[in-house]
């Protein structure tokens, strides 16, 4: 099987964003978003999803970070369906729980090719540190829908914002992980009674 690489540029009047991604790769992340608590999460993602990402973002951090995340999220999201192709042999399903200290969440993901999130998610704060935790749900909603993706995220249980948003991160990387992983009794069939995904 060949390497399952994608590099995504985008520019508009607001952010400048270049992705690459490749989901065969042993969870190298290079990360320069100028937001570092979501350089942090995006890490998680590649880490524990065994993907390397290459991210950069110049945006209106002057107004705030709302601009950079959600174009960060369309951008992976457009590279991460490019990297995938057309989707023969995969698992096309994927989930994690992924505990820390007190916090447990859990991310079910689908291959779907049809755009959906559930993100029930309470971080108990407004923010951690500087970083505007509504933003977590503006990530996701980009990369979803950019990525064709149906995801359902839900954190059972925890007290501390930065636990709970580390958990929802880390399963999210274990989740795809799974997801995109060749599966050898497919012998490159695609997942779907439908014949389309």
């Amino acid at each position: 099987m060949e390497r399952r690489i994608a590099e995504v540029q985008r520019e508009t009047l607001e952010t400048r964003i270049s992705v690459r991604i490749d989901l065969d790769g042993s969870g190298e992340t290079r990360l320069e978003t100028g937001v570092p608590f979501f350089d942090h999460m995006l890490d998680q993602v590649g880490r524990h999803g065994l993907i390397d990402l290459d991210v950069h973002a110049q945006g209106d951090l002057n107004i705030d970070a709302h601009h950079t995340i959600e174009d960060v999220g369309i951008t992976l999201g457009q590279a991460f369906a490019r990297a995938l192709g057309d989707k023969r042999g995969i698992r096309r399903y994927g989930h994690a729980y992924v505990p820390l200290d007190e916090a447990l969440s859990r991310v079910v993901v689908d291959c779907s090719g049809r755009p959906g999130l559930t993100h029930e998610v309470d971080y108990r704060r407004a923010a951690i540190g500087d970083f505007d935790v509504d933003l977590i749900h503006e990530f996701l909603q980009g990369f979803v829908n950019h990525a064709a993706i149906t995801l359902q995220v839900d954190n059972l249980r925890g007290r501390n914002a930065h636990h709970i948003a580390e958990t929802v991160f880390k399963a999210l990387g274990r989740a795809l992980r799974m997801a995109v992983e060749p599966d050898p009794r497919a012998a490159g069939t695609l997942p779907s009674t439908k014949g389309a995904l």
